[in-house]
């Protein structure tokens, strides 16, 4: 295969894994919209829960089907990933409860530098002067149309750091595994999800009665009600697998980045359905800025010297960045996902 058709190959990848991330990302988002908004259904961390049950379903079926292959990670590593995967659900589902919506999106916003940081300390990544700018462009553009009202307190401002540090290394994580251990995303997936899925139903009617004063058991369910929540966890399967496959491809920088533009669509789409009373020159004007920063900052990544690791600094024992990622399993996902 010439290097023109494998650089095609990966573009047109590259492209279908975002595409399946931006549509289950915003997809669950609407359908967990309605099921909060209308029928109530208020226990976020409950329901996170169930979506890493179906996804353990899902894969222990392909498992047995021989469609994954068995993989087998230390248990330190499994528990720190669910550590880290937990802590971030719980801190951002806490952070939104105890902060305003305005500082909410500015901690989100903040993943961006964060996972700057992590990459340049634990694999010595190097960004070029336009990939800095085009990053703060985008962080600009989405503060423009999404930060309004800003308010916090003590503990919601530790929720927030928790969510955000959290967050960031379970991103950093999921590119770190399937380099070290060499494995695909659906692999990984089929590892960490049971851990998540029994700790976060162990943990979420809790921490769900905590935070909204209701029980989980005591909810009114109804035949429309059960049928959202089957859709929002048979959609969290698609949402959990893109994410992996997305840092594996790129890395965590360039999901938080890239992923902002799921903030504008998500926007775009609740003026289309929801009304257009909150659209104004500020949001529209952000929007543009943003689109803008992530276009750039695409196109400056991917230069020479754009960013780069500079792996002379790293010691041979620790290299993983150059252990190959088996990616056949995330092809075969991707096929499967334009054909349906």
């Amino acid at each position: 295969m010439s290097s023109a058709s494998k650089g095609d190959r990966k573009a047109t990848l590259d492209a279908a894994s975002w595409l399946f991330n931006v549509v289950t990302s915003v997809g669950i988002i609407l359908v967990n919209k309605a099921l909060m908004a209308t029928y109530g259904f208020s226990f976020a961390t409950t329901l996170t829960g169930l979506h890493f049950v179906t996804t353990t379903l899902l894969t222990t079926i392909l498992k047995s089907l021989g469609y994954i292959q068995s993989a087998h990670l230390q248990s330190s590593d499994i528990i720190k990933f669910v550590l880290f995967a937990n802590f971030s659900i719980v801190g951002m589902n806490v952070s939104l409860m105890w902060n305003s919506v305005g500082f909410y999106q500015i901690a989100k916003l903040s993943m961006i530098p964060v996972s700057c940081f992590l990459e340049v300390v634990f694999d010595n990544v190097r960004y070029s002067r336009d990939t800095k700018l085009s990053i703060l462009l985008v962080l600009l553009g989405v503060a423009v149309c999404t930060v309004t009202d800003v308010s916090v307190n003590a503990k919601g401002f530790i929720a927030a750091v928790v969510g955000v540090w959290s967050t960031a290394l379970q991103q950093y994580y999921v590119h770190y595994l399937q380099r070290k251990y060499s494995i695909g995303s659906f692999n990984l997936l089929g590892q960490t999800a049971p851990a998540q899925a029994a700790s976060l139903l162990l943990v979420g009617p809790f921490l769900d009665y905590w935070l909204t004063s209701k029980r989980v058991d005591a909810y009114g369910y109804s035949l429309t009600s059960i049928l959202f929540i089957i859709l929002s966890c048979s959609i969290a399967v698609g949402t959990n697998l893109s994410q992996f496959i997305c840092i594996g491809r790129f890395t965590a920088v360039s999901f938080q980045v890239l992923g902002h533009m799921k903030t504008i669509l998500v926007l775009i789409l609740g003026f289309i359905f929801f009304g257009k009373e909150g659209l104004n020159l500020q949001v529209i004007l952000g929007m543009v800025i943003a689109i803008a920063g992530m276009i750039w900052y695409g196109n400056a990544s991917s230069k020479p010297g754009g960013k780069e690791r500079r792996s002379f600094s790293l010691p041979k024992t620790q290299d993983y960045s150059s252990l190959p990622v088996s990616s056949e399993p995330d092809e075969k996902v991707l096929a499967m996902a334009k054909v349906e």
